[in-house]
């Protein structure tokens, strides 16, 4: 399972979003720090969820990062666009 994977399969499961793009950005930062070869290490993710419904952006950001666990250990840069 790639790591766009695991993203997606992680959030799908923690907020049963309405909208959920999972992109693998990597390629756009070769040469920059961070960056692999093979990508699977800069991501931008929007998420839309009613989980997030009265939540500060900051809840949010912490409720996705919490859901991903590990994952964000083993990944250079998280983009986040999270709404309702």
């Amino acid at each position: 399972m790639t790591v766009t994977e695991e993203i997606r399969a992680c959030l799908q499961s923690a907020f049963d979003p309405h909208e959920l793009d999972v992109v693998d950005d990597s390629e756009s930062h070769r040469g920059h720090a961070g960056y692999r070869d093979g990508g699977q290490s800069h991501f931008n993710v929007r998420i839309r969820a009613r989980a997030f419904e009265g939540q500060s952006r900051v809840a949010r950001h912490r409720a996705v990062h919490a859901a991903l666990g590990d994952i964000v250990s083993r990944i250079h840069a998280l983009a986040l666009d999270i709404g309702t």
